[in-house]
């Protein structure tokens, strides 16, 4: 088995963190991808298991350029810890939504868990959460950002599409 040092662990969530923040400020999320072993594993509760780089790269950017991924405007984590003898980091990340316009804030968090493989790089997350919540979430931005004048059109597509999936 592999050991990381803790200070190696901290180094490569600290890079994470960082290219989260340069991928959601920029709208280009290739630098996501990159973060991952080309053989990584990528689990997201809502979109199934994306398996190597280049599956998670096309989930990515296709994912947060549209409606609502692509109102988020950060992906601050709230906690975290690391099992330097395993290589994990479990983190729990707030998944805000921009201002709908009239000051409100809608937010749903999940769960991140991210096995590191050395050299920077990461062979696995999963993002853990309940689908039902990010659904609720994005139904309440929606209808504050129709209140308010502001609901785009990316949006009110996404509504359409919902008002039409049973249950």
């Amino acid at each position: 088995m592999v050991v990381w040092t803790r200070d190696e662990l901290e180094k490569a969530y600290e890079g994470y963190r960082e290219t989260v923040v340069q991928a959601t400020r920029t709208r280009d999320w290739n630098c996501y991808a990159e973060m991952f072993t080309e053989d990584a594993t990528y689990v997201e509760h809502a979109y199934g298991r994306m398996q190597g780089r280049e599956a998670i790269r096309k989930w990515v950017t296709r994912t947060m350029s549209a409606f609502p991924g692509s109102r988020m405007t950060s992906f601050p984590p709230s906690w975290y810890v690391i099992d330097d003898e395993r290589g994990w980091v479990i983190c729990e990340v707030q998944n805000p939504m921009e201002d709908p316009g009239d000051g409100s804030v809608h937010n749903a968090p999940n769960i991140t868990i991210l096995h590191y493989a050395g050299d920077g790089l990461w062979s696995y997350q999963e993002d853990a959460y309940n689908p039902l919540n990010f659904l609720a979430t994005t139904k309440k931005w929606c209808e504050h950002a129709q209140k308010a004048g502001n609901l785009p059109d990316d949006a009110q597509a996404w509504l359409e599409r919902m008002s039409k999936l049973p249950g």
